[in-house]
């Protein structure tokens, strides 16, 4: 317990400490500065900004959103204002929270795209690491995805190595037959018109539906490498933050509940706590990897 007979909630990866494992994933949390009116970011372990791009991006057609029966679908198209607009309008007000945990995600179409857009953040102050999304068509390759072809992953991940003055935190796809979480790809259609209810066609789909393959990748993941995992899909209580734990997960990324709930994450935060006084548990991070199988 600390000092003040709270759990210690405290968790750490790549020489980052988190106050607690909750961090607001990319693309559901703004640049994070548009939620400080109605949540502490003070109190958030982190927070990932949406995607970032060397230029800016005005992502897909509407519509862009739909929700589904245990989750949604969502085909944003990686909207973004551009890494140096970023720099300039978005991290100063960040950087003044002072004990905010800031990640920047990473995009491109091409490894220089990766570069260049890292060369331009590593020249802004207050980003604690950069997460590389590596879901994206590989316009140098015939569009394959970057994270379906461990070779392409390898190439973007060590030229983000070489150029980057800050860790790396690695968002591998699931639309793979060995690998971690992000959404997985699925549709929808609207019977009554017989049009597809997403303009893209196809989407990614995250929520609580997805949490048991989630589980089960972070769980492979975890067991795979000897680096730190970071695990999502679908969390929306504390019971489902300390079961990505128990699987091998050091901190976990929460996505879709902030849409149906703004205050999701902060909320968590208080939930944790109060799980981890009810079952009388004084450090967090002692649950990471603890899953009984025996």
């Amino acid at each position: 317990m600390t000092p003040g007979g709270n759990p210690d909630l405290r968790v750490g990866f790549a020489g980052i400490e988190l106050k607690n494992p909750i961090i607001a994933a990319s693309g559901t949390f703004g640049y994070g500065i548009e939620f400080e009116d109605i949540v502490h970011l003070d109190r958030l372990g982190g927070l990932v900004v949406k995607g970032l791009s060397k230029e800016p991006m005005t992502g897909n057609p509407p519509p862009r959103l739909f929700e589904t029966a245990a989750g949604m679908l969502n085909a944003i198209g990686l909207q973004n204002i551009g890494a140096t607009a970023f720099l300039g309008e978005k991290l100063p007000a960040l950087r003044a929270k002072k004990s905010v945990v800031v990640f920047a995600n990473v995009f491109g179409y091409t490894r220089a795209d990766y570069e260049q857009t890292i060369e331009i953040l590593n020249q802004g102050e207050g980003i604690a690491a950069y997460e590389i999304n590596v879901s994206c068509p590989n316009t140098a390759h015939g569009g394959i995805q970057f994270g379906s072809d461990p070779l392409l992953l390898d190439e973007v991940v060590r030229t983000a190595r070489r150029v980057a003055t800050r860790p790396i935190i690695v968002k591998l796809s699931p639309n793979v037959t060995s690998i971690a979480v992000n959404t997985f790809l699925a549709m929808a259609i609207d019977a009554e018109t017989r049009r597809p209810r997403i303009a893209n066609v196809t989407a990614g789909l995250s929520g609580p539906a997805i949490k048991p393959i989630a589980l089960r990748m972070v769980y492979d993941a975890a067991h795979a490498v000897k680096i730190p995992v970071i695990g999502m899909g679908g969390i929306t209580t504390a019971s489902d933050v300390v079961e990505f734990m128990l699987a091998g997960a050091s901190a976990v990324q929460v996505g879709t509940a902030s849409y149906f709930d703004p205050v999701a994450t902060e909320m968590l935060v208080e939930e944790l706590t109060s799980y981890c006084r009810e079952h009388r548990i004084e450090r967090i991070r002692d649950l990471i990897g603890g899953l009984l199988t025996d």
